[in-house]
């Protein structure tokens, strides 16, 4: 793991930092535009940096989410986002970690992610049948809808997920 590691909560001033972070790390995909809406509402869901030496190096949000029918809160976990130079040490493992630790005790029920099914099964994630997205993924990504249930000995949730305004758009679940 990378030493001298230190995650927090993100601040509006920490923004100019994603602006460069993500295009970095993905610069082949515009995540800036997601980001920036779910930025803009601090309620939303939990932002968290990973700094080293003063300089963000990796950043993670949780965005606030709901299965109607269904008590509690579920956490999207998107994007997560190391510098390209870093990748593979451990700061993107270190922020998730610190997340789901500090959502647990939130009493968020659940975590679901569209990711890679190998990553984020060394986190405990596993293929989720039983909470559908809000839109139709491709057929080739339906093993990369992954979740982590958080609280012991819960009713298991059902139903199709209820998302935020920044996560109501049918290209963000298919590009």
């Amino acid at each position: 793991m990378y030493e001298g590691i230190d995650v927090r909560e993100s601040t509006p001033g920490d923004t100019p930092a994603l602006m460069n972070l993500y295009p970095a790390a993905f610069p082949d995909e515009d995540l800036l535009s997601v980001l920036s809406e779910l930025l803009g509402d601090q309620s939303l869901g939990l932002s968290l940096f990973a700094v080293h030496q003063g300089a963000v190096v990796g950043h993670i949000y949780f965005t606030d989410c709901a299965v109607p029918g269904n008590t509690g809160t579920v956490a999207i976990l998107a994007p997560l986002a190391v510098m390209p130079a870093l990748q593979r040490q451990g700061i993107g493992g270190a922020l998730i970690r610190e997340g789901i630790a500090r959502l647990k005790k939130a009493d968020v029920r659940m975590v679901c992610v569209l990711g890679d099914p190998a990553y984020h099964g060394c986190f405990g994630f596993e293929r989720e049948e039983e909470i559908v997205t809000p839109y139709p993924l491709p057929e080739e990504w339906r093993d990369a809808w992954r979740s982590i249930c958080l609280r012991e000995d819960e009713e298991t949730l059902k139903g199709t997920l209820s998302v935020p305004e920044p996560w109501r758009r049918p290209e963000r679940w298919s590009e």
